[in-house]
């Protein structure tokens, strides 16, 4: 069944919808989960522009809508809380706030479809990208990364807005070759996720979505990623203090990786992280230094600031 073909009154509005995202995420990014048209093979980033530190906490585009705000992570104030998940309770009010309705999330079924490439129109390789995408931004205490091998700390970085890629790499999940930047595709009016929605059932999911406060969103996360470079860093300001964060913990980027994670699954949702923690100097120092290359760093020559930092 393809879009073209809905005809209930439902549907037709789901429609109207998907034609305002279409054109507001013309130029959007994600750092995860920000919808995004196809780059040239090309492009990668935008160029590297400096931006200046906010003069109290991310500061815009960082913050995003000022309604939605205070709705990102706390800033961590002892180190019992690095890493620490929303919990449910907290997911379902954060929600609501956002104008999600837990009753309008894909069934167990549809998602389980979903991220395994079945159903109608289903595509293993997209699906792929969901799942790693999710367990990335999901990546807090008890929910490894990775199996942990004997001997090895489990790698849980979801606080500090990081993760480490297959190749063993130390990056933002912003990053140009992770996941949840590969996402972006999927997310646009005739992507994967669009398309699997409207015909396996759940377009009602996706007008929740459009309607929350996922939209409004887009800009600010978009304008948040093209300012920064390859190493996708957010500095936070407090008083004469600087530190700093992956992009996935700021605000805008935050509450639209939440809105679509919990359309999908609301228990996933809730292992996102409830606060945000600053990368260790070192650890943010060579990362910014290949800001211009690849934002990456060897993950095992800087485990040791993470096991050490909580």
């Amino acid at each position: 069944m393809s879009f073209l073909n809905l005809q209930s009154p439902r549907s037709i509005k789901v429609g109207r919808i998907l034609g305002l995202a279409a054109v507001l995420v013309t130029a959007a990014t994600i750092s995860a989960c920000v919808p995004t048209p196809p780059s040239p093979p090309t492009t990668t980033v935008p160029p590297t522009t400096t931006v200046p530190p906010a003069v109290q906490g991310f500061g815009q585009p960082f913050d995003g809508v000022a309604e939605y705000a205070q709705y990102g992570p706390s800033q961590v104030i002892r180190s019992a809380q690095i890493n620490q998940p929303l919990g449910q309770k907290a997911a379902d009010k954060l929600a609501k706030k956002l104008g999600l309705n837990k009753k309008d999330v894909l069934t167990k079924t549809q998602f389980a479809q979903l991220v395994s490439g079945q159903g109608i129109d289903g595509n293993a390789k997209d699906a792929a990208i969901i799942d790693s995408s999710v367990r990335i931004l999901t990546n807090t205490t008890g929910n490894p990364l990775y199996p942990v091998a004997p001997g090895k700390q489990p790698i849980v970085l979801a606080s500090y807005g990081l993760t480490v890629n297959t190749d063993g790499m130390l990056e933002s999940p912003a990053n140009a070759t992770a996941p949840p930047r590969e996402i972006n595709q999927l997310l646009l009016p005739g992507g994967y996720i669009n398309t699997w929605c409207l015909d396996n059932g759940a377009a009602k999911s996706l007008e929740m979505l459009y309607q929350s406060a996922y939209t409004p969103e887009i800009p600010f996360a978009t304008e948040s990623q093209q300012i920064t470079d390859f190493a996708q860093l957010a500095t936070f300001q407090q008083g004469e203090r600087t530190s700093v964060a992956g992009m996935s913990v700021v605000p805008s980027l935050f509450v639209i990786n939440f809105s679509l994670i919990y359309m999908l699954n609301p228990k996933l949702a809730a292992k996102m992280p409830a606060y945000w923690a600053p990368i260790p100097t070192p650890v943010a120092q060579a990362l910014a230094a290949t800001g211009t290359t690849t934002g990456q760093v060897p993950y095992s020559e800087y485990e040791s600031y993470f096991n050490t930092a909580g």
